[in-house]
């Protein structure tokens, strides 16, 4: 088997050696992979580094550079370039277990023989060991990453583990000129056709940053409305939400309402389906317009 590891970068070239060095250690367990880069415009000395970890030729890499246009797009454009029978994304800030290529390799069959899954989901922990959010019910539980969150109410950051032929039929949608989408969209577009398997096994550590997504997703919300708000008007017409425990359906309609604000989209109650969605839409709307107009004018100001 080949795994394609892809990482996109922005003046994080001090942090690459991390993944780097832990890509070595994982060599020990003879699985036959590439480790793709993505500089997405940086104006430190990221080139200078990956080059140097290239002269060393201790691993396959492969450097890329394009300008500025966001981590999603260096994604789609990395994935160009995957040939490994499996994929997985690895962020600048974040490097690989000790024995990440173990467990990849010994969980990897079973991705193999089924054609309704198209990943392994597995957990992300902290330097000191902690699982973000909280783990799965139990190994090898088939579901949906959207099943996950707001059916199982499994939270924190995971890792996943694409199959490479499912995985190159989609790409992260943004509109317009916006730079950013939450990665669930495209994984919801993917639960639609397929399942993933869950497993209770860390594969990558990291931290989080003051200059990551996450430690300023209030300034990536205004900065990137529109997907989020097609992202949630998809949710609401796509997916049973049966089962959608009823504090995660009111998360859905508030954020629907506050970034078809953000985003100025009109008619929100009639691009939805579904009487009680209507409903939820209609009475939330003015105190979700309020909310709204105090968050931008918050947010907007720093």
């Amino acid at each position: 088997m080949q795994l394609s590891i892809l990482t996109p970068t922005y003046n994080r070239g001090n942090l690459l050696e991390r993944i780097y060095e832990s890509l070595i250690k994982n060599s020990s367990y003879d699985l036959s992979f590439e480790w793709l880069i993505m500089d997405d415009g940086s104006t430190d000395n990221t080139k200078e580094i990956v080059n140097n970890f290239v002269k060393e030729k201790k691993i396959n890499i492969k450097y890329f550079y394009q300008e500025n246009q966001g981590k999603a797009i260096a994604i789609n454009n990395l994935l160009n370039h995957a040939v490994g029978e499996f994929i997985i994304d690895c962020d600048s800030d974040d490097y690989f277990a000790s024995n990440a290529f173990k467990i990849i390799k010994d969980k990897a069959n079973i991705l193999r023989n089924s054609n309704k899954l198209y990943a392994a989901v597995f957990l992300k922990c902290d330097m000191a060991g902690e699982v973000s959010g909280n783990k799965f019910k139990e190994d090898k539980y088939i579901t949906t990453m959207f099943d996950l969150y707001f059916k199982d109410d499994v939270q924190g950051e995971k890792i996943i583990l694409f199959k490479s032929d499912i995985r190159k039929k989609y790409r992260h949608e943004l509109e317009k000129n916006e730079k950013f989408v939450t990665e669930s969209r495209m994984y919801h577009k993917m639960d639609l056709k397929y399942r993933v398997v869950c497993f209770n096994l860390p594969l990558i550590i990291g931290d989080y940053r003051n200059d990551g997504y996450t430690k300023n997703i209030s300034k990536v919300f205004i900065k990137n409305p529109l997907g989020y708000c097609r992202y949630f008007e998809e949710i609401l017409n796509y997916f049973d939400l049966k089962n959608v425990k009823f504090n995660k359906r009111m998360y859905l309609i508030k954020h629907y309402i506050l970034f078809s604000y953000l985003s100025k989209n009109n008619n929100i109650i009639k691009k939805i389906r579904g009487k009680f969605n209507k409903f939820l839409v209609a009475l939330l709307y003015i105190p979700g317009y309020l909310f709204s107009w105090n968050y931008k004018r918050q947010y907007t100001k720093n």
